[in-house]
């Protein structure tokens, strides 16, 4: 049975419209329930090769973070709600997540030490909404990973080239560092993580 997506809802009516079986994925950005288009096989790639490499480093270096496959980040006191394609949690912080037990929910920036958004064609989400709210929510380190070249020029320049922007919370503001080609990604949550866009764009094409 198909489930019907209301007008505007509140997150608490969204968590509890949401499928349980979700074999298509959804968003709240500011009210309204997004559909998120099916991620083409190139996205996929990346993602995983990124979550692998990512684990890897958390275990190395025996930290206490894992990476959930469906948990929610919320901002605080919004109606919206976002599925990153990367998350990493910090477990020692999700004590003070009111939502974590039950709805597998987080509204703190002290609860992710990185979000990663992997941009398909919804990309002003990434480079525009998500982007400000999760630096509203001080989360410290956030990846736009457009491996396709997909977003605005003056985010990936002109022509477009494909990119990785990292950004890293700085005095409560994002400051945002370009990845192209063969650089050394800079990450200060791994900051001992050796990856090149070249590396993570290859995933999708090996």
């Amino acid at each position: 049975m198909t489930q019907a997506i209301p007008k505007l809802v509140t997150f608490e009516e969204f968590v509890d419209w949401l499928p349980e079986i979700r074999r298509v994925r959804y968003e709240l950005h500011k009210g309204e329930i997004v559909e998120m288009a099916q991620p083409v096989g190139e996205h996929e790639e990346v993602k995983g090769f990124l979550g692998i490499k990512i684990a890897v480093e958390i275990e190395r270096l025996g930290l206490p973070y894992f990476m959930p496959n469906q948990a929610i980040v919320r901002p605080p006191e919004k109606d919206s709600g976002y599925f990153p394609d990367v998350l990493v949690l910090n477990r020692a912080n999700l004590e003070n997540e009111k939502l974590w037990k039950k709805e597998s929910t987080v509204s703190l920036g002290a609860s992710i030490p990185l979000a990663i958004e992997v941009v398909s064609t919804n990309w002003r989400d990434d480079y525009y909404l998500k982007y400000a709210d999760y630096e509203e929510m001080g989360i410290p380190e956030y990846w736009i990973v457009d491996y396709a070249a997909l977003g605005g020029r003056n985010f990936i320049g002109n022509p477009k080239q494909p990119t990785i922007t990292v950004c890293n919370l700085v005095d409560e503001e994002y400051q945002i560092s370009k990845f192209r080609d063969n650089d050394r990604l800079i990450s200060q949550t791994f900051p001992e993580l050796n990856l090149t866009p070249k590396q993570i764009f290859q995933a999708a094409v090996v």
